[in-house]
């Protein structure tokens, strides 16, 4: 529900769900994540047209996340003492769940929300001048991830202007202050040449296939988010393991 109005530039607060198609609002019971859908056979009560597998998809996502959050991220993530081990496992909930709505909107959409955008950002920097304020963030981690914030955005908006909005979108330029917040350096360039790689990868993929052709645009927030990803798992092994060779 957030991806879609987000997407169609509604706010996700409108009140209940509705149906895109006949525009009835939906019942409660026709409205429970993954078994509704099923139960329905995939298609609306009231109208009968078909339901997008989005909707399954995206639920099953956010409560894979979530399962994985109660029973490894929420002890990884946290740090001792409060307000420290009930913030940081919510933040980095938070942070999940902003990742998957760029994800699909992007994906599916072509459009990564600007008020997305701006909660990821919004979040990212005041839990990190928490960290600061807390003493759990030193003052130059911090003023690294700004300044590698600061010049992944410059790069983007290069890249948005070089190609002319033809090969990078807008939408990437404005979520890079919140990856670069995010990461930090040096796993901000870890993320961002693996997110190139594996875009590139996935591309001629495509092209391979016949699903895409050379002209063509693919939506690289996907790529953005997976490459963010692995650099917040393995960004710091990957830097010492590429200098390591040289």
């Amino acid at each position: 529900m957030v991806i879609f109005r987000t997407t169609q530039g509604q706010s996700p607060f409108l009140g209940r769900s509705m149906c895109p198609r006949c525009k009835k609002k939906i019942d409660w019971r026709n409205n429970i994540p993954l078994l509704s859908f099923f139960i329905l056979k995939g298609k609306c009560a009231r109208c009968g047209k078909k339901i997008s597998w989005q909707y399954p998809v995206v639920e099953f996502l956010t409560g894979v996340l979530f399962v994985w959050w109660w029973l490894i991220g929420r002890e990884f993530f946290q740090l001792a003492g409060l307000p420290w081990m009930v913030m940081q496992p919510v933040f980095w909930l938070l942070i999940g769940m902003g990742l998957l709505v760029v994800l699909v909107a992007d994906w599916r959409f072509g459009v990564i929300p600007d008020g997305v955008n701006l909660f990821l950002f919004s979040v990212i920097l005041i839990y990190r001048l928490a960290l600061v304020g807390g003493g759990k963030m030193e003052l130059e981690d911090f003023t690294k991830a700004i300044l590698s914030a600061g010049g992944l955005t410059v790069f983007f908006y290069l890249l948005w202007r070089g190609t002319k909005g033809r090969g990078f979108g807008l939408g990437d330029v404005k979520l890079a202050p919140a990856l670069g917040i995010l990461l930090g350096w040096p796993k901000v360039t870890v993320g961002i040449f693996l997110a190139f790689i594996i875009g590139s990868v996935a591309g001629l993929m495509l092209i391979a296939l016949g699903r895409k052709k050379f002209k063509q645009t693919i939506a690289f927030g996907p790529f953005l988010v997976v490459g963010t990803v692995m650099a917040l798992w393995w960004g710091g092994k990957i830097w010492s393991f590429y200098f390591g060779l040289m």
